[in-house]
Order: C-alpha cells, then structure tokens, then sequence
C-alpha cells in the first residue's frame, strides 16, 4: 500500500519533471546544447528498463553537467535546479 502511494508520488514528479524540461527543451531562446541536455534527460526519465530512481539520478546527473554552462540563461537555470529538487528526492 505504501509501496504503491510512493511509486505514484514519483511518477507524479517524473511527470511534472518532463513537462518543466520539454519546454526548456522547445525554448528558442535557450542556447542549443542546453536544450539537447533537456532532451536527453527527458528520454532518461522515460526509460522504462530502470526504477524510477535510477532514472531521476541519471537525468539529474545530465542536468548537473550543463548547469555550469555560463551560457545559460538565468531563468533556464532556475528551472533546471526546480527539476534537480523535484527529481532528487526520489529515492529506491
């Protein structure tokens, strides 16, 4: 039962995870690297093959490189680091 409610609660935050990155991915505004480092954290997390915090650890691993990046906007970032805290606290 537990088992369950937490598993949903992770799928609710991997869900709201990819709507954030799929529209940095579609920002025109976003320098491109950026935008294919939210795509391919974005496919990570839809990975069906691992457990979803296998999934979270990869794709935030993919974001934590890019965040460096000083070509990215301030505001890009801060969705980025909202992503990173929603998908950290998934947990095997």
């Amino acid at each position: 039962m537990v088992r369950k409610k937490k598993m949903r609660e992770y799928e609710e935050r991997i869900k709201h995870a990819l709507t954030v990155l799929g529209e940095v991915s579609e920002d025109t505004t976003t320098p491109r690297n950026i935008r294919r480092a939210a795509k391919n954290s974005m496919e990570t997390l839809q990975t069906t093959e691992y457990t979803p915090a296998v999934r979270a650890s990869n794709a935030v691993s993919i974001l934590d490189e890019i965040l460096q990046d000083p070509n990215m906007p301030p505001y890009t970032r801060v969705k980025l680091w909202n992503v990173m805290s929603l998908l950290e606290a998934i947990k095997d």
